[in-house]
């Protein structure tokens, strides 16, 4: 849930003051989803509905609402209150990692915790973290653990957390799967227009090739030639591409996670994979080229 919040120090009306997402959770939360505490603590059962207010933030909160400074001890009101008494200031007692609670797309955002024996809640996610190979097999045993406690307790949606990321990547994967195909199709025409072109180069000149064959030009290096000529060709084009692929990366930033689009190694490989295709796209029609009779050419001629 969104909330607006103040600050001790920096006091705002309301209007004006800065909003931010807030969780209510139990003391295990952190622990169960593996998120790192950075600073401070966690809670505890000393937070109770009549003990001191407290609130942990995570740490994008912190850099950006208490920028070069020691969060711990410092005080924020959010807009949140179990009673008719008021939101009320609550003591920053720990800072814990950031989390992509909703997408792995979408940047780190400020958060607030709050622990739920002070704000009490009617709703909640109640979230299992085991070590079983089948997580599915559990539903069962829950359900039955909360009819022991209270049978009106509804369990819905229940969900393992591999769902969840697949639910987040199923776009960009299907994304990249149509992007995969584009490339590898746009691999193999370039590979057939490498042939091409050789194969017609190599026809053209085919009493050149003779000439320079009966005047003594050995095998390897009517080879080289045409080979040399085809990668000639292929390394414009790469330095072209390498100048398109640099200005596309803004859009691929959208399609990745946890890597940047201008990666060096990822650039590499693929202009390697292009010269081998490349290579073997003109191989034939160099092999061809080096076994031209000179007689025939001459003859042709």
């Amino acid at each position: 849930m969104m909330t607006d919040f103040d600050i001790e120090e920096h006091p705002l009306p309301e209007g004006k003051r800065s909003a931010a997402p807030v969780r209510i959770i139990a003391t295990d939360y952190f622990k169960t989803m593996g998120i790192p505490l950075r600073q401070g603590r966690v809670f505890d059962q000393t937070e109770q509905l009549d003990s001191p207010p407290v609130v942990i933030v995570n740490e994008r909160f912190a850099n950006k609402f208490f920028p070069g400074q020691n969060v711990i001890g410092k005080r924020i009101k959010p807009g949140f209150s179990a009673d008719d008494s008021g939101d009320k200031m609550r003591e920053i007692i720990g800072v814990v990692g950031n989390v992509k609670h909703l997408s792995l797309k979408n940047e780190d955002s400020p958060e607030m915790y709050l622990s739920r024996t002070q704000i009490p809640f009617d709703i909640m996610s109640l979230v299992i973290r085991t070590n079983v190979s089948d997580p599915t097999a559990l539903t069962s045993a829950v359900r039955k653990e909360l009819a022991e406690l209270d049978g009106t307790i509804p369990l819905t949606s229940v969900r393992v957390f591999d769902e969840y990321i697949s639910r987040s990547l199923a776009r960009p994967r299907f994304n990249a799967l149509l992007l995969s195909i584009f490339a590898g199709t746009a691999l193999v025409l370039t590979g057939i227009g490498i042939y091409g072109v050789m194969a017609y180069s190599v026809a053209q000149r085919t009493n050149e090739i003779g000439i320079r064959i009966a005047l003594g030009a050995a095998q390897s290096s009517i080879f080289r030639l045409v080979v040399g000529q085809a990668m000639g060709l292929v390394a414009i084009s790469v330095v072209i591409g390498l100048a398109g692929a640099f200005v596309a990366t803004r859009l691929l930033n959208s399609l990745l996670f946890g890597i940047g689009a201008w990666d060096p190694i990822t650039f590499g490989l693929i202009v390697l994979l292009v010269s081998v295709v490349a290579f073997l796209a003109a191989w034939l029609p160099a092999r061809r080229a080096s076994r031209v009779d000179p007689i025939i050419a001459l003859r042709s001629e």
